[in-house]
């Protein structure tokens, strides 16, 4: 069946985020088939950001047929929600609809009750008012987004895109994920562990000091590289990279190399017919327990099953990497 996803708008919501979530789940480019049943949900003419205004054809009563509702950002935090909006919200995931909030979107979620009890995100820069107003809530301030199953939010900006495809990647697997993120020109896949970088902005620029050596790694993860292997690479100790690596990436080497291992045999899982003790050897997990227990630990599911459940959406069906 396909899912039907509504994003909610009000006056106020920011243009990024919205824009994000239209681009995935609002563009049918032959990924998957069928694609999402997309639409904008809003009561009346709305403003979106400074100078946008949209009209759509549904209120948000329209809420209550949606399969996933995605709440917009907005510009003022310090405002209360609308509250047609945040009833809507409440009974679309009271239905069992799966609710989504883009950075300040979160607030709307929170007013509704949806974060009670749950870990949330928002922007760095409103995470405090985010925990101060919602007590209830276990805002964690230094993280991409969260995934509690049902109720999903994600930090300011580019990590709102970086949720939009990460529920692709759950619905639809990592390969139709990642070519999609190839016509977006985005990176394919950040943890939602990784840290927003509101202490060290710079150490994420293009040519960052660890840009050569994770493209070194990313290329030989088919061998038993250590800790030590990327220290000497790197001409430091170990201790130094360890702690360069949480300053950039957020994770420690080790769990780096051990994520990078696992979306390695998500791909080979989906794209070819290797034996899980093959795929063990080619992602350099060494042998198939290995790898199920990082696999398990890392998706909740064996490899075994993954492969079964997206065997269909398989990388070498779809489409080039044109726009």
């Amino acid at each position: 069946m396909t899912s039907t996803v509504r994003l909610a708008l009000y006056d106020g919501a920011m243009p990024f985020e919205a824009a994000a979530a239209l681009e995935v789940f609002g563009v049918d480019r032959g990924l998957a088939d069928p694609w999402y049943d997309f639409g904008v949900c809003c009561p009346r003419p709305t403003r979106l950001g400074a100078w946008l205004r949209v009209e759509a054809t549904d209120g948000y009563d329209a809420l209550a047929e949606a399969d996933t509702v995605i709440v917009a950002a907005f510009d003022d935090v310090g405002a209360h929600p609308p509250a047609d909006l945040v009833h809507a919200v409440r009974a679309a995931h009271g239905r069992g609809a799966r609710i989504v909030s883009l950075c300040t979107g979160a607030f709307v979620l929170a007013a509704a009750g949806l974060l009670d009890g749950r870990r949330a995100t928002t922007h760095w820069m409103h995470t405090d008012a985010l925990a101060d107003r919602y007590p209830r809530v276990r805002v964690e301030p230094d993280v991409l987004y969260t995934d509690e199953g049902t109720v999903l939010t994600s930090a300011g900006k580019a990590a709102g895109m970086d949720l939009c495809l990460h529920i692709v990647r759950t619905d639809h697997g990592a390969g139709v994920a990642n070519a999609l993120a190839r016509r977006l020109v985005v990176p394919p896949h950040r943890e939602g562990g990784q840290a927003q970088f509101v202490t060290a902005p710079a150490a994420v620029q293009p040519g960052h000091a660890l840009t050569e050596l994770l493209q070194w790694a990313a290329g030989r993860l088919d061998q038993p590289l250590t800790v030590a292997d990327l220290a000497r690479r790197s001409s430091t100790s170990p201790r130094n990279l360890t702690r360069r690596f949480v300053a950039v990436t957020g994770v420690t080497p080790l769990r780096w190399l051990n994520d990078q291992r696992v979306r390695r045999a998500q791909e080979l899982l989906e794209t070819t017919d290797d034996s899980v003790e093959v795929i063990a050897s080619r992602t350099g997990t060494g042998t198939a327990a290995t790898l199920r227990r990082h696999f398990r630990r890392a998706l909740g599911v064996p490899p075994d099953t993954y492969r079964r459940t997206f065997r269909a959406a398989r990388p070498d069906r779809l489409p080039g990497r044109g726009a």
